[in-house]
Formats: structure tokens, C-alpha cells, sequence
């Protein structure tokens, strides 16, 4: 494989190819898959070359995959346990029906940044949501816009495989990354709620057969729904607070996410009184995490091709031609990406993996580069080729046709934070 370079337009017919076929319901691993070995044959490289390239570019990713993993225990004991759902009725409980969608988007940001996956956390959040709203007279439209916002927000600063693969694509700590989105994720916030109660009246009511017949649950006692999820970030921060009050020995205490999730999982989940349940939290996590697992696998390949060709450097010329800002192809790949996937963390591999040499290239920072690839991939990912979009129109109850009136309100949350990020980490803090 050695010396072999693919022409700029092969690696991006194969990149196209992929697009296609999940456009095309095909499976995505293998939609991936297809579009790198194509791109390869197209570039002329031998059926043997084009093996040990998707190899190479599988191989890539593995750091980012066993993190995905070690995350996954975190939500599956989160999610399992009833700890996300105990954190979500004590926010809802705590802020009243006065503050009702403020209080729902919260939820699902919190319940997101302690490492629950999005399409899970609005899902734990819709039952909560659904009956709020027929006691308030709040609209469907509203109460989903507050949920997917709130779950936008928390996911650029969450343990979540997004994060990670922004973090890893660009060789930084997760936790670098997590503390960098916390004010776009603020605004994102913000924006989900104003949006909301602005259409508060707008669409579908919440009908009685919206509503389940479930009695009354029992919830686990916050104080202990919080002690995996709060053990897990401030394992997370203890580097980077060392690094900034200069306390030398926690700067230099690097402990990896791989190491910290798991083990603020267990002690979490002994702490609640489940220790008996530990093997069953982490069959669900691992569950949960298997198919972003092999998505990411697939995104490897299609780095491994766009690694051989010279694409990057075609792009940085093309930038240099135009006159445009450089900073602007780390927030449009993403952008790009999580429209053709559906998906914020495939969007963010694809976008790291395509263009991060082409974006470094331009003088961008690394850490400036993983924000705004990451809220990029955030501003067009609910789309229906992607599962995150079908999952909460179930949740909500909500006709295909319903579901599609909320993604313009789900757009502009997504482009404040990727706007935010831009402005803070391309210019203000360049």
C-alpha cells in the first residue's frame, strides 16, 4: 500500500456512494463500507490495496471505539437502573408547571451530559413531557422542540460517542472537548426554550390517549441517582482544573475515559444498592452501544480512504482560491455530514476523518476544530434516513408528517450552538 495516493474525486464518489446507499435504507456499516471499497477500486488501487487501506482506516478508529464501549456501561447502568428517569421528575418536580418547558429541556440536557444517549434520554423524558403538557395546554410540536433542543445541548458536553469522536478525531482529551462546548450548549439551551414557548400553542395537542395507564413509580432517591453520573465528571475534570489553577500533580494525573467510566459505573451502581444487578447494566450498555460501535467501524474505512487520496490538499487549495475563511470548513463538514447520516457521532468520524487535515491545514486548533465540527454535526442530524428522528416521533407519539414540522425549530438550535462555537473558537479565542 505503500505510496499509493487517490485522486481527490475517487475518495469523494466513494464518500458520495456511501451517502447514497444509507439514503437508500441500506444498513450503514455497510453503506460505508461499500463507498470506501469503491473509492478505492475508482482510484486504482488493487483488490489487495484497497483491503489494506480499510484496514488501516478501520484500525484508526479502535481508540474511539473502546471508549464508545467503556461509555456505554455508564448508560446502561444511567438507563437500567432508573437513576436518568429519577434525575428527570426531580427537575420537572422541582421547577413546577410554570417553568414547564424550561424544566423538561433541562431534563433531557442533563440526562444527556451524564452520558445517556440522546435518543434514549427523550425517550425517558417523553412520558413526563406528554402528560406536562395536556395539564399546561402545551402543543406536541413545543414539547418536542424543548426535548431534542435540551438533548442537543447536553450531547456536545456530554461522555457520549459524539464527544468522543471529536475528541479522538482530533487527538484531544474528552474532557477538553466536554468543558469547550459548555457555552454553545448554553445558548443551545436557551434557544430550545425560547423557540418552544414561542410555538407553545402551535400544532397537535397532547391527547388522553397520548398518556399512558402506568401507575405511579417508584423512584431511587436523587442523592443516588447522581453518584455515577457526578463520580464520572469530576474524574473527567480533574486534569484539566489541575492544568488551569496550575496544581501540578492533577495536571499530570491523565486518566483516561476508558478507565473512569466503567469505574464510576460500578461504584455508582454499588452505591445504589444493585451490586447484584452489575452484569445486567452492562449487558444493556454494551447493548445500547453496539450498532454506534459499527458505524464507527464503517466511518473508519472511509477515513482509511480519504487518508490516501488528496483530498485535503484540494480543499485547502480550493479555500486559498476562494478567499474564504478557512474556519468555516470545520463547522460546514459537519454540517454537511450529519445531514448526509442522520447521525451526530457517524457525522463527526466522517467530518474528522474526511476533512480534519484539511481544516488543521488552515491554522485552526485542534480544540477549536472539534467544537465546531462536533456542533456542526448537530445542526441537521434529525433527519428522517436517521434513527434518532423515528425513535422520538414514537416517543411522542407524532405522524411522520407531525415529526417533520419540528426539525426547522431543531435547525435553529443546532446552528446557534455550531454560530456560538464559530464565533467564540474561530475568531474571539483563535
Amino acid at each position: 500500500m505503500s505510496g499509493i495516493t487517490i485522486p481527490w474525486y475517487a475518495a469523494i464518489i466513494g464518500l458520495l456512494f456511501a451517502i447514497f446507499s444509507i439514503l437508500r435504507k441500506m444498513n450503514p456499516v455497510y453503506s460505508l463500507f461499500l463507498g470506501a471499497i469503491v473509492g478505492c477500486l475508482i482510484g486504482g488501487a488493487s483488490l489487495s490495496d484497497t483491503v489494506n487501506i480499510l484496514i488501516a482506516g478501520t484500525q484508526s478508529i479502535m481508540g474511539t471505539a473502546i471508549r464508545v464501549l467503556a461509555a456505554g456501561m455508564l448508560a446502561g447502568v444511567m438507563m437500567e437502573s432508573g437513576a436518568a428517569e429519577s434525575i428527570a421528575h426531580a427537575i420537572v418536580n422541582k421547577l413546577g408547571a410554570n417553568k414547564a418547558i424550561l424544566s423538561l429541556a433541562l431534563s433531557t440536557m442533563i440526562i444527556t451530559a451524564v452520558g445517556v444517549f440522546i435518543p434514549v434520554a427523550v425517550l425517558i423524558v417523553a412520558p413526563i413531557a406528554l402528560s406536562v403538557g395536556k395539564q399546561t395546554g402545551i402543543s406536541k410540536l413545543a414539547l418536542l422542540t424543548a426535548l431534542s433542543g435540551g438533548g442537543k445541548a447536553g450531547n456536545i458536553i456530554s461522555p457520549n460517542p459524539n464527544t468522543i469522536a471529536a475528541a479522538n478525531g482530533f487527538k484531544l482529551d474528552l474532557s477538553s472537548v466536554m468543558i469547550a462546548g459548555f457555552i454553545p450548549a448554553v445558548f443551545g439551551l436557551v434557544t430550545a426554550v425560547v423557540i418552544a414557548s414561542l410555538i407553545k400553542k402551535k400544532g397537535m395537542m397532547v391527547q388522553d390517549s397520548d398518556i399512558g395507564e402506568e401507575g405511579e413509580k417508584k423512584l431511587m432517591p436523587l442523592n443516588k441517582a447522581l453518584i455515577a453520573p457526578v463520580l464520572s465528571i469530576v474524574l473527567l475534570l480533574i486534569n484539566p482544573i489541575g492544568t488551569m489553577l496550575h496544581i501540578h500533580v492533577l495536571a499530570n494525573l491523565k486518566i483516561d475515559a476508558m478507565y473512569i467510566l466503567p469505574f464510576a459505573s460500578i461504584v455508582g451502581t454499588i452505591a445504589m444498592g444493585h451490586a447484584h444487578q452489575i452484569r445486567e447494566y452492562s449487558k444493556a450498555g454494551i447493548y445500547r452501544v453496539t450498532d454506534t460501535v459499527l458505524i464507527l467501524i464503517g466511518a473508519g474505512a472511509i477515513a482509511g480512504l480519504i487518508s490516501v487520496s488528496d483530498l485535503s490538499k484540494q480543499v485547502v487549495h480550493l479555500i486559498a482560491i476562494t478567499g474564504i475563511s478557512g474556519t468555516f470548513l470545520a463547522p460546514i463538514s459537519g454540517i454537511l455530514m450529519g445531514l448526509a447520516v442522520g447521525s451526530t457521532s457517524t457525522a463527526v468520524i466522517l467530518a474528522t476523518g474526511s476533512f480534519g487535515h484539511a481544516i488543521l491545514a488552515t491554522g485552526t486548533s485542534s480544540l477549536a476544530a472539534a467544537v465546531m465540527v462536533h456542533t456542526g454535526a448537530t445542526v441537521i442530524d434529525s433527519v428522517p434516513q436517521g434513527n434518532y428522528f423515528h425513535i422520538t416521533a414514537n416517543s411522542m407519539h407524532m405522524s411522520i408528517k407531525e415529526r417533520m414540522k419540528v426539525i426547522p425549530y431543531e435547525i435553529c438550535v443546532g446552528g446557534v450552538m455550531m454560530i456560538a462555537a464559530t464565533i467564540l473558537y474561530g475568531f474571539i479565542l483563535k
